[in-house]
C-alpha cells in the first residue's frame, strides 16, 4: 500500500540535480563534435544512410535512465509492514453496585436516575475492554446480577435489563450492597479490585452495617468509589401507586447520607462523588475511568522489504544494452 512505502535514504535524491547538468553537457559536446560540412551534391549517399546517426542520442538516454535508476536504488525504496500486539499486564476486576429502590425513579436526572445511570455505566463498560466487570443490585436486600466476567456483551445485556421491581424488599441497604460486592471480589486474583457503589438515599435496611462492609473491603484490598445520585433540594419522586400500579409523583426532599459514603470511600482508599445531573454523572465515570487505568504492554513488530534490487538490475541491463549498441549497431559512429 502507498502509505506503507518509504525511502530509507531520501537525501540521495539530491543527485537528480546532476541530470540536467549532464543533459546540458551532452548537448554542448554533441554540437561541438558535429562540424558543418558543405557538399555540392548528396546523390552519392543512400537514402537510409542518415537514419542511424539520428538514433545515436538513444545511447545517452539509456545511460541517463540507468543513472536515475541507480540514484533511486541508493535512496533505498522499501515497504514497511508494522504489526502490533497488546498484552494486558495489570487487569482490574470491577463490581458496579446499583441502587434499584423506588427513589431511583426520581426525575431530577433525565429520564430518571436509574436510566441515566444505566446509560453512563454502559459507556464506562464499553471503554474497559481489558477488565472483568460484574453487577450487583440492591434495595432493601441485595443480590448478584452478573458475576465478574470479561464478556462485555453479557454485562451490557444484564445492565440493560435492570428495572425497578417490587419483588426486592424496599428500602436502601447500602451495607448489603457493599458486602455482596465484596463477596464477589474477595477471591479475585486481579492486581486491582474496585467497587463502584451508587445510591440516592440513606442506609435504612439490611442487617449488615455499611462500616463493617467497608472494613471487609479494606481487608481484601478492594477500593470503593461511592456516588451519591440526586440533585440538591427536592426532586420529583414516586410517593404512591395508582390503581393501575403506575406511580404517583411529588416533590420530596433529596436525602443522601454523604458522610457515610465519604467514610466508605476514605476507608477503602477510594473517592466520593456527587452526581446532581446527567452531565455530572458522566464526568464522574470519566474521572473513575482515568483513576483506574489498566496497564497495557504493546509489542510492535516492523518488517521491511527492500525494493532497490530490481532498480540495480534495471540499471545494469540498460548500461549493458548501451555498451552492446555502442560496439555493434552504432560502432561506425563512435
Amino acid at each position: 500500500m502507498l502509505e506503507n512505502f518509504e525511502f530509507s535514504n531520501p537525501q540521495f535524491f539530491w543527485l537528480f540535480l546532476a541530470l540536467p547538468v549532464a543533459i546540458a553537457w551532452y548537448i554542448w559536446k554533441r554540437k561541438k563534435q558535429t562540424p558543418a560540412v558543405k557538399l555540392s551534391s548528396i546523390k552519392g549517399f543512400k537514402a537510409g544512410s542518415s537514419f542511424l546517426p539520428k538514433l545515436r542520442p538513444l545511447l545517452f538516454l539509456l545511460r541517463l535512465v540507468a543513472l536515475a535508476a541507480l540514484i533511486t536504488a541508493m535512496a533505498r525504496p522499501r515497504t514497511v509492514d508494522v504489526s502490533t500486539r497488546t498484552k494486558s499486564t495489570r487487569g482490574i476486576d470491577i463490581i458496579i453496585a446499583i441502587d434499584v429502590s423506588a427513589s431511583m425513579l426520581a426525575k431530577d436526572l433525565r429520564p430518571n436516575r436509574l436510566e441515566a445511570l444505566k446509560l453512563v455505566a454502559a459507556d464506562f463498560i464499553k471503554g474497559r475492554p481489558n477488565d472483568r466487570i460484574g453487577l450487583v443490585e440492591y434495595a432493601g436486600e441485595s443480590y448478584t446480577k452478573t458475576p465478574i466476567t470479561s464478556d462485555k456483551s453479557i454485562v451490557l445485556s444484564s445492565l440493560n435489563s435492570i428495572r425497578y421491581n417490587n419483588i426486592i424488599e424496599g428500602g436502601t441497604a447500602i451495607g448489603m450492597g457493599l458486602s455482596t460486592s465484596v463477596n464477589r471480589l474477595k477471591d479475585s486474583k486481579a492486581v486491582s479490585k474496585v467497587i463502584i457503589l451508587m445510591t440516592d438515599g440513606v442506609n435504612n435496611a439490611g442487617f449488615i452495617d455499611p462500616k463493617i462492609a467497608s472494613e471487609l473491603a479494606l481487608e481484601f484490598g478492594i477500593r470503593t468509589y461511592t456516588i451519591g445520585v440526586g440533585t440538591n433540594g427536592t426532586a420529583l419522586s414516586p410517593v404512591a401507586l395508582n390503581n393501575n400500579n403506575s406511580f404517583v409523583y411529588d416533590n420530596v426532599p433529596v436525602e443522601i447520607d454523604e458522610d457515610l459514603l465519604k467514610e466508605i470511600a476514605e476507608v477503602t482508599g477510594g473517592k466520593y462523588f456527587r452526581a446532581t445531573n446527567n452531565k455530572k454523572l458522566k464526568e464522574i465515570y470519566d474521572e473513575i475511568d482515568k483513576l483506574e487505568k489498566t496497564e497495557v504492554e504493546e509489542f510492535k513488530y516492523t518488517n521491511y522489504e527492500e525494493k532497490y534490487r530490481p532498480l540495480i538490475l534495471l540499471a545494469g541491463i540498460l548500461l549493458l544494452l548501451e555498451l552492446l549498441l555502442k560496439f555493434t549497431l552504432f560502432r561506425s559512429f563512435v
